[in-house]
Formats: structure tokens, sequence, C-alpha cells
């Protein structure tokens, strides 16, 4: 069945980027000029998804604006002759067809999808991580659409980590496929390096076959009463097969260094930036070199 919906959990507290995520959503924090939530919205697109499900919670009002019509910013750029800037806004409002669910209680990832479960229906789902940025040249949405296609089951994307940092991530025991692919045998959430069964980690772009909703249902709280969805995939994975594509261009925007690395890796890709700010960038390395 192909897949026509999207689901972004956008209910975190963000607190890693505190103190300016005190009165804003981290996912309306901008890459440069556009929250890094629109570039997660503009990548579901960019794969033919246009059936948007965000799971919000209490402070994220702003997100549910920034999507939506300003009839007040429309009238004063039409105005003014800011007829580039109407269209780029007005544009923000049709990209998708774009729903709100609130997660009443901070209970984990995995409670926050189950939330989506009304929406979705007996359908599979893209599940979309805001933190997860993904190069606007990888098409990794449409290889792993096109993995469920073929086996018709739950497709997670993955990157290669270094051994010390799996206790960052949900940690796949692979069984090649293909020199891409791999079959999920487990997943283990945030295990100790030691323990940790490959160095292939699990991140946030998921493909889920509506089972998964019965997997979380199945699933018990983990640490801090959360429903974990790793642990939701680790059951699903023991009953059906579970697809991992591995790939690179993925930046963590809820990690500061990985932030500052977007930043810069996507103004250098832009034709109105990349030019004078390559340029600005190579006389700072000279002066850092000087000194």
């Amino acid at each position: 069945m192909k897949v026509q919906h999207a689901v972004i959990p956008v209910a975190g507290l963000g607190t890693r980027f505190l103190p300016a995520t005190k009165a804003t959503p981290k996912e309306m924090l901008p890459v440069i000029d556009t929250p890094a939530i629109q570039l997660v919205v503009e990548e579901a697109v960019r794969a033919g998804i246009t059936d948007i499900l965000m799971v919000t919670a209490r402070g994220k009002r702003s997100i549910e604006d920034h999507f939506d019509r300003s009839a007040e910013l429309e009238h004063f750029l039409e105005s003014k002759g800011k007829f580039d800037e109407l269209k780029q806004v007005r544009a923000i409002a049709e990209l998708a067809n774009i729903y709100y669910t609130r997660q009443r209680d901070p209970l984990g990832l995995g409670h926050a999808v189950a939330c989506a479960e009304t929406h979705i229906g007996n359908e599979p789902f893209v599940v979309m991580l805001p933190d997860d940025l993904v190069k606007p040249k990888t098409p990794l949405l449409d290889r792993m659409m096109k993995v469920h296609e073929r086996y018709g089951r739950s497709v997670l994307a993955a990157i290669e980590v270094a051994r010390e940092d799996a206790s960052l991530y949900g940690m796949i025991e692979p069984e090649q496929v293909d020199d891409d692919l791999s079959r999920v045998v487990s997943i283990v959430e945030k295990p100790d390096p030691a323990d940790a069964p490959s160095t292939l980690a699990a991140i946030g772009r998921y493909v889920f076959t509506p089972e998964i909703f019965d997997a979380l249902r199945e699933t018990p709280p983990g640490h801090g009463g959360e429903i974990q969805l790793t642990d939701a995939i680790n059951l699903l994975a023991q009953g059906q097969a579970v697809y991992a594509v591995s790939f690179e261009g993925r930046f963590d925007v809820g990690n500061k260094i990985d932030y500052l690395r977007a930043t810069v890796e996507i103004a250098l890709a832009r034709d109105d930036l990349g030019a004078e700010f390559k340029a600005y960038l190579a006389g700072l390395v000279r002066r850092e070199k000087l000194d």
C-alpha cells in the first residue's frame, strides 16, 4: 500500500537549547531563515506525502500559526509591494494538509506515535523526528518507501556511529540484505557501548505498518515511565520482518554542534548565499591560521 501519511512528534521541551527554547518551541528554531520543522515538512512533501499529523503539547501554538495563513502579514507585504516575500509566506500555508493532536501527558516517543492511531487508521505511515534533518539532496524517504512497497514491512533509517556513542541511540542487530539494506534482527534502546549489538543506529525516519500500534499497546513503560518506540519496534521485529536503510547525510539539530554544521552546510548549498558565505569562511580560516 502506498504511504500517504506522515506523523511528526513535536511535543518535546527542547531543554538542550535553553534558554532559547524557554518561550519558543525548539522545532521553530531557524536554520538560517527557515524553522527546522518547515524543513522536515518540505522533506515529506518532496517524497509525495501531503497528509501530515503533528503531535503537539502545551506551548507549541506557534508551530500551528507558522503553517497557517496570516492575513495581517500578507496584507502588509502586499501593501508594500513585497510580492516575493508574499509568495513565500503564502506557500508555507499551502505546503500540505497539516493536522494536530495533543499528547496530553509526556509519556515518551512511543506514546506520541500511539496518539496518531485515530488519524492513521489501518494504513502505513511515516514518522519523522524534527531533531533529525536530512540533507535536501538525500532521497532517504524515497528509498525507504520503495523498500516498504517491495516488502510490505516497516523500514527504519540507520547510520553508522562510533561504538562509544551507542548509548545515545537505538542500536540495531542487523542481518545484511543488500549494500544499504539490512533486516532488523533486534534493536535495543541506548545500550552500554560494550553491549551494543553493532554500530548501526536507528535515527529519526521510520516507515511503519499499522501493526506498530499493536506493538505499542503491548510495550510496557520503561525508564521514567515512558513508552519507548525502540522497544515497540523490537517487539514488532519478532513477529514480522523490519528493515533498515543505511545512509549518510543527517544532522541532529537537537545537538548544538550539529545545529551549527547544518546551518553552515545548508547555507553553502544555497544559490543566494553559498558563494559569498564560502568566501567568508575561507577568509576566516586564513585569518585563524595567521593568528
